[in-house]
């Protein structure tokens, strides 16, 4: 099964969202949060870590991170485990390194939210931005 781990970057009342490419085989063309597949050997938060890293140009600290939630989907017909985590700090200022992955990222507060890609992970957010404990 694929694992896959992704972060919700909070600040201010409102999360980064990435703008995944309309060529992206699993989820095009939709806004989510920005993550990836991990690593053989790799934990939740070094692949955490990696992924913000080479998409966000953003260094997280460890001690910000606490866990969000947990889903199972099948992107493009594969099972996969999501894993989304909470970061409250970290180092750089997010910009889409990554512009294979997507086409552009932005700031959303709670009435802002486009459409969820994951209704789990949804809720978990609104949750967590509405002030109630994540």
């Amino acid at each position: 099964m694929i694992e896959v781990v992704l972060g919700a970057l909070v600040r201010g009342g409102r999360v980064l969202l990435v703008h995944r490419r309309p060529d992206k085989r699993a989820y095009p063309g939709v806004w989510d949060l920005p993550g990836g597949l991990m690593e053989p050997g790799e934990s939740e938060l070094g692949a955490l870590a990696r992924e913000l890293r080479e998409e966000l140009g953003v260094r997280i600290s460890a001690a910000s991170t606490s866990f969000l939630c947990r889903a199972t989907v099948e992107p493009a017909g594969e099972p996969a485990v999501l894993s989304a985590w909470i970061v409250r700090d970290w180092h750089g200022t997010p910009a889409n390194v990554a512009p294979e992955e997507h086409d552009g990222i932005g700031w959303f507060g709670v009435e802002e939210l486009p459409p969820p890609v994951h209704e789990e992970m949804r809720a978990a957010l609104v949750a967590l931005m509405n002030g109630d404990p994540a």
